[in-house]
């Protein structure tokens, strides 16, 4: 259960500094390189894909909810470290279901790196498994 008066929201172009800021602190490291105009694009692109959660007017959570037309992509899921385990990424999640099923998909996919076992524990908790079959390839550009 989702701790009394966390409410979520859309992300706009007021909260890009803030949610950089917060990803510094909450979230797993990446060897993404972001930046203002990189939220700014996420933004401009789909308005409603940046999920936030606040308590007391305070950003304690974060979601991309990604869809492509196609996918439904989960991205960023990060719960501030002194609020974690108070059902804020569960409140993250159902918004982001509900987002994805409007859209009618039948599916949602996240982006949990290997080496984050605690996030493997949270993902698993809200009913996602580890899809083996699948292998992420990348090239850098």
């Amino acid at each position: 259960m989702a701790e009394f008066g966390v409410k979520v929201r859309n992300g706009d172009q007021s909260d890009i500094k803030a949610v950089l800021d917060f990803w510094a602190e909450a979230a797993e490291g990446t060897d993404r390189h972001d930046s203002p105009a990189k939220v700014e694009a996420l933004i401009a692109r789909d308005p409603e894909s940046l999920l936030l959660a606040e308590l007391d007017g305070e950003l304690v959570g974060t979601l991309i909810a990604g869809w492509d037309g196609w996918r439904a992509h989960l991205y960023r899921l990060a719960v501030h470290p002194s609020h974690r385990r108070k059902g804020i990424g569960t409140t993250l999640l159902a918004a982001a279901e509900a987002r994805f099923a409007a859209f009618g998909a039948f599916r949602a996919d996240a982006m949990v790196l290997h080496d984050n076992t605690l996030a493997h524990h949270a993902w698993s908790a809200a009913g996602y498994t580890r899809q083996p079959e699948w292998a992420r390839w990348i090239k850098h550009l």
